[in-house]
């Protein structure tokens, strides 16, 4: 893996989630980025389109992101909490 990371957009998306919300947000955003800098060899490098808005669900949360490919990172910018 490179250096693949995530970060919420807007920098405040996660206020407010209980605590176990913003853990299972934070595992599961990282997961996508490890799997997504394994789908997406090349990087920075990377010249084609980006894959778009995208949603991945895990049992009460649901999070909406964008793959930033050239960014190598995962922005995350809606999530869902049915706790």
């Amino acid at each position: 893996m490179a250096d693949w990371h995530w970060e919420a957009d807007p920098d405040g998306l996660l206020d407010g989630l209980p605590p176990e919300a913003v853990a299972e947000a934070g595992l599961l955003a990282q997961e996508i980025a490890i799997r997504d800098s394994m789908v997406f060899l090349d990087g920075a490098s990377y010249t084609g389109r980006g894959p778009g808005v995208r949603t991945e669900s895990r049992g009460l949360l649901m999070l909406t992101y964008l793959t930033d490919v050239r960014s190598e990172r995962i922005v995350v910018i809606q999530v869902s909490w049915f706790g």
